[in-house]
């Protein structure tokens, strides 16, 4: 068969090779054959790798108006970054200098590709790009250079497994806008947009949680308080129709049902920055009020990270765990982001596997915008994506 894998010649290995293909199987797996490979573009926001970064880290995340929507932003956001600047640089060096994100993101795509390259060789060599929004490397420094690296296929897998237009909607704008100012990609693109609801997504947080369980005295285990925090959302974006707090609590959902339902739960929202209002309970407040009912062991559940960064590190481990855990009298636990756990690198592999086997380059939940989306760009990212489907 023309363009098909080379099998050193034994006749029944050769025959189990191609046992149950069809036509059009052996077709694709020429054409596979001839492709330079796949890339993986990992989106995420970033985080700073020194607190030299800082500051610019801060003036993009606030000067985007998918992520925060503020009155006269190109003046107000590089304004409010500077302002903040010196109190995050603070706060990064208590967690070590720096964001682990970039690191933790490479070592999960490395291991996400090696273990594509042996299950899924007909689309190898397989390769990450960490593409971040507001710290390097930056979306279009990453479209540049994989533009130049000769890959016929990109994959823009979104490091958000619930979808929100703020986090993964930012990213996919920022590649449609890339391509609007430069021209064509020479790629073939496909999206994974969200993948809330993967079995092993959810047995991997089950798993951490009965780790972290035991570490409270026997006595209480069972009484323990499961508070799962996700980034929060101003509720002029949930309004909107944004999929994000239905995905998050899909996810809650499906941890719960894998423990069996065995302990209390809430899921509660973390991170609000300025006075609009947001989700509600914050993490915070939660604590302190269920502290007051009684419950003095919770453990935190970090149910939207998939990596360690400043958001766990600092503000559920530091400000959460440690400090209003000794201001309000509670034994306060936090289960850690799945990071490198081979469980979770064996989700993320199967999830881009599944994507490429449903032949399905852009989902249909991808392509609806929410019923009232104000911004324009979505629709035209949507259809820029479209040629792909």
């Amino acid at each position: 068969i023309m363009g098909a894998p080379y099998i050193p010649f034994a006749p029944g290995r050769l025959l189990n090779s191609f046992k149950g293909l069809r036509w059009r199987d052996y077709i694709q797996m020429g054409l596979r054959c001839h492709s330079s490979g796949t890339a993986i573009l990992m989106l995420n926001m970033g985080g700073p790798r020194t607190t030299g970064e800082v500051h610019d880290f801060l003036k993009r995340l606030f000067s985007d108006r998918d992520i925060i929507r503020l009155p006269l932003q190109s003046k107000l956001g590089p304004y409010i970054a500077q302002r903040r600047t010196s109190a995050i640089e603070k706060k990064y060096e208590e967690i070590g200098g720096g964001s682990p994100i970039g690191k933790w993101t490479d070592l999960q795509g490395s291991l996400l590709c090696k273990a594509l390259d042996e299950k899924h060789p007909l689309t190898a060599p397989h390769k990450h790009f960490a593409t971040f929004r507001y710290a390097h490397p930056l979306t279009e420094d990453v479209l540049k250079d994989v533009e130049n690296s000769g890959f016929k296929r990109a994959i823009a897998f979104s490091q958000y497994p619930q979808y929100s237009c703020s986090t993964a909607g930012s990213s996919f704008n920022a590649i449609y806008k890339y391509y609007k100012s430069s021209g064509n990609s020479a790629m073939e693109w496909s999206v994974i947009d969200r993948w809330h609801s993967h079995p092993l997504l959810a047995k991997v947080f089950a798993k951490n949680i009965m780790k972290e369980l035991v570490k409270f005295p026997k006595e209480v285990q069972k009484d323990v308080v499961l508070l799962f925090s996700a980034h929060s959302l101003p509720l002029e974006r949930v309004d909107s129709g944004d999929p994000y707090p239905a995905e998050v609590a899909t996810t809650v959902h499906a941890v719960m049902k894998e423990l069996g339902w065995s302990h209390g739960y809430r899921l509660v929202w973390q991170s609000k920055v300025g006075p609009k209002r947001w989700l509600a309970p914050s993490t915070d407040d939660a604590i302190k009020e269920y502290v007051k009912k009684g419950k003095k062991h919770l453990m935190l559940v970090p149910i939207a990270f998939v990596n360690e960064h400043i958001e766990t590190l600092h503000e559920l481990d530091i400000e959460y765990a440690d400090e209003l855990g000794k201001e309000v009298g509670a034994i306060i636990k936090r289960v850690p982001t799945p990071n490198d756990d081979p469980m979770f690198i064996d989700c993320i592999s199967d999830v881009v596997i599944q994507h490429m086997a449903s032949q399905k380059n852009i989902s249909a939940q991808f392509m609806l915008q929410c019923p009232k989306c104000i911004n324009p760009t979505c629709k035209e990212m949507r259809k820029w994506f479209s040629q792909y489907s």
